[in-house]
């Protein structure tokens, strides 16, 4: 469970995060050891350095004044003296603090220390190395068996091995061992590996500092397409949503419409059936009638009769043409959405012989065909309903622009109704709302016992001509 909660955490983090806290600790390390290996062959070379100048140096001095080692065991008294006076006083005598010179066997030829001259030990793996011919250089405290004095001075001391070379073969005849005072050495060895460090420490840390900020941009970069990737899903989602909204209202409207259509069909037949029809109907009965079939029937009751039924046919004729003025629309294409709000008024007035006003916003901004249909049949439509649901008590149509938005509303001082007692299936005020909605207007309708108001509302923008 730990490990699961840790892994979810560090998955939790940004790239940045990630990079910095395991690159941090890849690149402490990195430095630690790269530090550690470098220092180590400075020291190393450091040390070689050094030990061979001064290896040298004493080479140059003590050579001169030794004897023959291959063919001598040990050394004449003079050659003691010789030596005790080289390092007891002068510069060797200060630099250096002990002095040996070795036998291949482990003897102590000579020693600075003359408790151990002449003595034998076993060879060490640094005098084994010299007498192969290498130099041999350390810098530590002395931890040799031979070396109680080295280790008693308390000092660290560069321990060096060097080799005597016979001149004529090269080969190892002695071997010098000496230790150096290393105070200056000590300095510039820790100098050497300050800056070292240093360097290490700056490289890794330039390096690191890059690769941060090569992962810190495309860490920002990957942020930013991360979040515009889920602006983009979100607005996929929206749009998903909207279309399913769409496709379901799409579906309610294409259903609404055609019960609509049918209602509309009923309705005119009814309207045909209850009006044009019986007119025609009479007319037709009394054609057949016995005053104008009798020859004998007086001529003025015939004529009477036959007016009758002049006049119920032409009762009959203006109620087709009055059926057919409210389903053919005038030519609206090109009017103004003023003129359009003339005509549908106008031809109310004349139908019903109601007092409409009429208010008007100006200048006119441009519509769609589409959006000036449905303002005529909503008007058209809350006109007829006003006349017949409240006897047209002053009937007001009112035309207004707020912001994008243009707004028509028809309103009267009716006695209102209960929004309650509508039947879903009513044909007006479906209708309505279902054709203002299809454009992407809004319909709203408020009734009180003061009176009643529908309002629609369309967006200019989305229906002006592109």
């Amino acid at each position: 469970m730990l490990k699961t909660g840790i892994l979810e955490r560090w998955n939790q983090q940004t790239l940045a995060r990630q990079f910095l806290f395991a690159g941090g600790i890849v690149s402490i390390v990195a430095m630690l050891l790269v530090g550690a290996f470098v220092t180590n062959l400075i020291e190393d070379a450091v040390t070689r350095n050094s030990a061979a100048t001064t290896a040298l140096y004493v080479d140059s001095i003590i050579a001169p004044i030794l004897p023959d080692l291959k063919t001598t065991d040990t050394l004449d008294d003079v050659t003691n003296r010789v030596l005790d006076e080289t390092f007891g006083q002068g510069a060797l005598g200060k630099q250096v603090v002990s002095f040996r010179l070795w036998r291949a066997d482990g003897t102590v030829l000579y020693a600075t220390d003359k408790t151990i001259q002449g003595k034998r030990f076993p060879p060490g793996k640094d005098l084994t190395a010299a007498f192969s011919g290498k130099m041999v250089a350390q810098f530590d405290y002395v931890d040799d068996a031979e070396s109680f004095d080295q280790r008693s001075f308390g000092k660290p001391l560069l321990e060096i091995y060097n080799p005597i070379l016979q001149p004529w073969s090269g080969e190892v005849i002695a071997v010098t061992e000496f230790y150096e005072i290393a105070d200056d050495f000590q300095q510039s060895l820790s100098q050497a590996r300050l800056q070292s460090w240093l360097a290490v420490a700056g490289v890794t840390t330039t390096f690191f500092l890059l690769l941060s900020a090569i992962v810190f941009k495309g860490s920002r970069m990957i942020e930013a397409q991360q979040r515009s990737l889920t602006e983009r899903v979100v607005d996929l989602q929206s749009l998903l949503t909207q279309n399913r909204t769409l496709h379901s209202r799409a579906q309610r409207a294409s259903q609404r419409a055609t019960a609509l259509n049918e209602g509309y069909l009923r309705r005119l037949g009814a309207d045909l059936h209850d009006g044009p029809a019986q007119l025609v109907a009479y007319a037709a009965l009394r054609v057949d009638s016995a005053l104008l079939v009798d020859p004998e029937a007086p001529r003025d009751v015939r004529e009477a009769e036959i007016a009758a039924i002049k006049a119920r046919l032409q009762e009959a004729m203006d109620e087709i043409r009055s059926i057919c003025s409210g389903l053919v629309l005038p030519q609206i294409e090109t009017a103004a959405v003023p003129e359009i709000l003339e005509k549908v008024v106008g031809a109310h007035r004349e139908r019903t012989a109601a007092t409409v006003d009429l208010n008007v916003a100006s200048p006119a901004r441009p519509l769609l065909p589409s959006a000036k249909i449905c303002i005529y049949r909503f008007v058209q439509e809350a006109l007829n309903n006003g006349y017949r649901h409240a006897a047209g008590a002053n009937q007001t149509v009112t035309q207004t622009y707020e912001g994008n938005m243009i707004i028509v509303e028809v309103s009267d001082d009716g006695p209102g109704f209960d929004k309650s007692t509508m039947r879903p299936e009513g044909l007006g005020i479906a209708g309505l709302r279902e054709r203002i909605e299809s454009l992407g207007g809004t319909f709203d309708l408020a009734t009180s016992s003061r009176g009643t108001t529908v309002r629609m509302s369309l967006n200019v923008h989305e229906s002006e001509h592109v």
